[in-house]
C-alpha cells in the first residue's frame, strides 16, 4: 500500500508542477470570482431543505450516491457490515428505509434495493441533491418518515459534449466515468453516461482471515433524452438505464467455483442486475406560467441473487410507478395548490433459504397540497393524501410545513406529518445473513411477513440566523426533531447473539434528534463548517428498553475548505478537510458468547479524518488526491468468531467503526466544452 501511495503522490506532483507556466510580463486576464456555497439553505423556503450543489460533490471522491454525504452534517454515514463495504446513511438517527429517496422526484431506492441501491448511482451523474428534514411532501407519497432525499441528474440540455473521470485508490478500487452529450436540435438533446468500477485485489489489513472490502465489478449505463420548448410549453424526459453489479467477499482463500455453499471456506456473492425506464412529460399553460400539468411514469426490474455462507437470499422486484400532477393557483400566486393521482405496483419474488415469501403490493392514492406564501414573512404548506393499499388498507396521510421570518436574516420553521410503510425486513437487514443468527418472526397476523405496517409521526422545529462576525459571513441553525412510532417492525438483536427476532412494537419507540450548526467564512475563500448532534433513540425490546444499537448518542463534525484565487486559464488549488467524532454506541448483546467473541455493552468513542486536495489546471482539466480515515482508526474484533465462521458465535454485522484503516486515492477530471 505504501508503494501505491508513493506512486499516486509522485504522479500528482509531477503533473502539477509540469503544468505551471513560467512568469511573464504579459497582460493577464482578470477573472471575476463568486464565492458560491457547496451547501445552500434558503431563508425563504417553507420546508427545512438543504441543497447540495455540484461544488460540494467535488470536495470528496463521491464515487456513488452513498458516498456523497461525507461533508454534509445533516446525514450520518456508516458501514453496514464488515464484509460488503456498503455505506448506510441515516437522517435524524433513523436508517435509510425511513427516508424517501427519489431520483428527479420519482421513488428510486426502495424495496429490494434498500441495502445497496445508493451505490448504484455514480456520483458524476449527479447535478444536485435536495435534503428535506422531517415529513416530506404528500405529492411524492406516504412512506417518508424522517425526511426525503431527492437527486437531480445532469440535464442533457445543459450538459457539455464530453466528460471523463478516472479514479484509483490504495484499496485496489478503480473507476472510470464517461459522459457523452449531443444537441440533436434546438429542442432535443441526449446524454449517454457510462460508468465502470472494479476492485481487483484482496486486502486483509486486520489479519482476521477475511477480506476487508469485497472483490467486485460494476457496469452502469444510462441514456437520457430531453425535449424542451419554451414556446409551446412542453418538456419531456426519457431515461433508460442498465446496471450489473457483482460482489465477492468472505475468507481470503474462498474460491466460489469450489467453495460456494460448502463449509470449506466461508464466502459470499451478491450479484444484482437492474433495468430502469422512466418518463416525465410536462406542459406549462400558455399565458399562465403558474399552471402546469405533469405525468411521471417509471418501471424497474431489480434482480438480486446472493448467498452468505450457507444462507441463500434471492429477491426480484418488478415495479411500476405513475404520478399525475396538476399545479395552479387560487385567485393569485399567494395561494398555490398541487393535486393529483398516483399508482404503485410491486411484485416481489423473494426466497430466504428454502422459504418462499413472495408477494404483490399495489396502491392507488389521491393528494392535495395547498401553499400560502406572502413572499415576505409567513408561508405554510398543508397537504393530505388518501391511499388504498392491498396490504396496508385505506389510510389518510397529513403533512404540514410552516415558515416565519421573524426578523432580518432569521427564519423559524415547524413541520409535522405522518408516515406509513411496509417493512421489507429481509431486504433491509441483509447484513444479518452474514452471521450465525437464526431468524424468527414472532407475529403472524399481519399482512407483510406476518407483521403490521410501520406507522410514525414526525415533528420538528428549526431556527436559522445569518449574521456578520468580525465582518465576515456566518450563520447558525438549531434543529430539533422527534419521531414517535405507533407501530414498528422491531429488529431485535439485543435478546441473544444467536438470534435475530422480528416482531411488532410491544411498547414505545422514539427518536429525538438535536443538531446545532455554526458556519463561518474565516477569510475570503476559507470556510469553517461545524455541527454538534445529539440523539436519544430508544426502543422497547423483549429484554428491556435500550438505545438503538450502533447509533452514537453524541457526534461532532468539522469541515474546513480553502480555495486559492483563480489565476489565468482557470488555475486554482482547492483544499478540503473533514473531521467526524462519534461518541460511544450501544452494541448488540454478546454476553453469552465466549470471551474471545464477546463485546462490551458500549463501543469506545473515536474520530475519523478525511482530506482532499484538488489542482485545477484549466477550465477543462483537474486532478485530485485524497485520503479517508487518515488517522488509521480501525475497529477491534470487526468479525466475531472469524476463526470458526460456521460456529455459533460468527457475526459480521456489529460494525461501529472502519474496518480497512487508511485509504488514499487519486483521480482526474477532463472536459470538452
Amino acid at each position: 500500500m505504501k508503494k501505491t501511495l508513493f506512486f499516486l503522490t509522485l504522479l500528482f506532483s509531477i503533473v502539477t508542477f509540469s503544468q505551471e507556466s513560467p512568469k511573464t510580463d504579459t497582460l493577464k486576464t482578470v477573472t471575476i470570482e463568486s464565492n458560491k456555497k457547496g451547501l445552500k439553505k434558503s431563508l425563504s423556503g417553507t420546508a427545512n431543505t438543504t441543497l447540495v450543489t455540484s461544488k460540494e460533490l467535488l470536495k470528496a471522491a463521491c464515487c456513488n450516491l452513498a458516498e456523497s454525504f461525507e461533508t454534509n452534517p445533516s446525514i450520518d454515514v456508516n458501514f453496514s457490515d464488515a464484509l460488503t463495504g456498503t455505506k448506510q446513511i441515516k437522517m435524524l438517527g433513523l436508517t435509510s428505509p425511513y427516508i424517501m429517496i427519489t431520483e428527479e422526484n420519482i421513488p428510486s431506492v426502495r424495496g429490494a434495493s434498500q441495502a445497496y441501491g445508493l451505490s448504484f448511482t455514480p456520483g458524476t451523474w449527479v447535478e444536485s441533491i435536495q435534503i428535506n428534514k422531517g415529513a416530506g411532501s404528500v405529492v411524492n407519497g406516504y412512506e417518508s418518515i424522517s425526511g426525503q432525499i431527492n437527486t437531480e441528474l445532469i440535464k442533457p440540455i445543459k450538459d457539455i459534449p464530453f466528460f471523463l473521470n478516472a479514479y484509483g485508490s490504495t484499496d485496489s478500487r478503480f473507476e472510470l466515468n464517461t459522459h457523452f452529450n449531443k444537441k440533436i436540435s434546438d429542442y432535443w438533446a441526449t446524454s449517454l453516461f457510462v460508468h465502470g468500477n472494479a476492485r481487483v485485489a484482496k486486502n486483509d489489513m486486520n489479519d482476521d482471515g477475511f477480506l476487508d472490502n469485497p472483490l467486485g465489478k460494476q457496469i452502469n449505463i444510462a441514456n437520457r433524452w430531453q425535449y424542451s420548448n419554451s414556446e409551446s410549453g412542453w418538456v419531456t424526459f426519457l431515461n433508460l438505464r442498465y446496471m450489473n453489479d457483482e460482489k465477492q467477499t468472505g475468507e481470503i482463500h474462498f474460491d466460489p467455483d469450489k467453495d460456494r455453499l460448502t463449509t470449506n471456506h466461508w464466502g459470499s456473492e451478491i450479484n444484482t442486475e437492474r433495468v430502469d425506464f422512466s418518463s416525465k412529460i410536462g406542459y406549462v399553460f400558455k399565458d399562465m406560467p403558474y399552471q402546469s400539468i405533469g405525468f411521471q411514469n417509471a418501471f424497474s426490474n431489480h434482480n438480486q441473487q446472493s448467498y452468505f455462507g450457507l444462507n441463500q437470499y434471492d429477491i426480484k422486484q418488478q415495479s411500476y410507478y405513475s404520478n399525475l400532477i396538476f399545479n395552479s393557483i387560487i385567485s393569485n400566486t399567494m395561494h398555490k395548490f398541487a393535486t393529483g393521482l398516483n399508482f404503485t405496483y410491486d411484485k416481489y419474488s423473494e426466497f430466504v433459504n428454502l422459504s418462499d415469501v413472495s408477494r404483490i403490493d399495489n396502491s392507488v392514492g389521491a393528494f392535495f397540497e395547498y401553499t400560502y406564501d406572502d413572499s415576505d414573512k409567513f408561508s405554510y404548506i398543508l397537504g393530505g393524501r388518501f391511499d388504498y393499499h392491498n396490504r396496508l388498507g385505506a389510510f389518510f396521510t397529513p403533512r404540514l410545513h410552516v415558515k416565519y421570518n421573524s426578523w432580518e436574516n432569521a427564519v423559524f420553521r415547524f413541520s409535522a406529518g405522518r408516515g406509513k410503510r411496509a417493512a421489507n425486513i429481509f431486504a433491509e437487514n441483509q447484513n444479518l445473513f452474514a452471521s450465525s443468527r437464526a431468524f424468527s418472526i414472532l407475529d403472524t397476523n399481519g399482512k407483510v411477513y406476518g407483521l403490521d405496517p410501520e406507522i410514525a409521526w414526525n415533528y420538528g422545529l428549526s431556527f436559522t440566523q445569518n449574521f456578520k462576525l468580525f465582518g465576515m459571513n456566518a450563520d447558525t441553525t438549531i434543529d430539533f426533531y422527534r419521531t414517535d412510532f405507533q407501530n414498528q417492525a422491531v429488529v431485535d438483536v439485543m435478546n441473544s447473539p444467536q438470534q435475530a427476532l422480528f416482531y411488532n412494537l410491544r411498547g414505545k419507540s422514539y427518536a429525538n434528534s438535536l443538531q446545532i450548526d455554526f458556519n463561518l467564512e474565516i477569510i475570503k475563500h476559507f470556510n469553517l463548517r461545524t455541527a454538534y448532534k445529539y440523539y436519544d433513540i430508544s426502543t422497547d425490546y423483549l429484554s428491556g428498553s435500550f438505545q438503538r444499537p450502533l447509533q452514537a448518542k453524541h457526534r461532532f463534525f468539522v469541515n474546513l475548505e480553502y480555495e486559492t484565487h483563480i489565476k489565468e486559464k482557470g488555475k486554482q488549488w482547492k483544499f478540503d478537510y473533514t473531521f467526524n467524532w462519534l461518541g460511544k454506541q450501544q452494541l448488540p448483546n454478546t454476553r453469552t458468547n465466549a470471551a474471545a467473541d464477546s463485546l462490551p455493552e458500549f463501543s469506545p468513542s473515536f474520530g475519523i479524518m478525511n482530506a482532499q486536495i484538488t489542482r485545477t489546471f484549466s477550465s477543462t482539466f483537474e486532478m485530485y488526491i485524497g485520503g479517508e480515515n487518515i488517522g488509521n482508526y480501525r475497529q477491534d474484533k470487526a468479525i466475531l468468531g472469524s476463526d470458526n465462521p460456521f460456529g455459533s458465535n460468527f457475526d459480521t454485522s456489529i460494525i461501529y467503526a472502519p474496518v480497512f484503516g487508511q485509504m488514499y486515492y487519486a483521480g482526474l477530471r477532463f472536459k470538452i466544452k
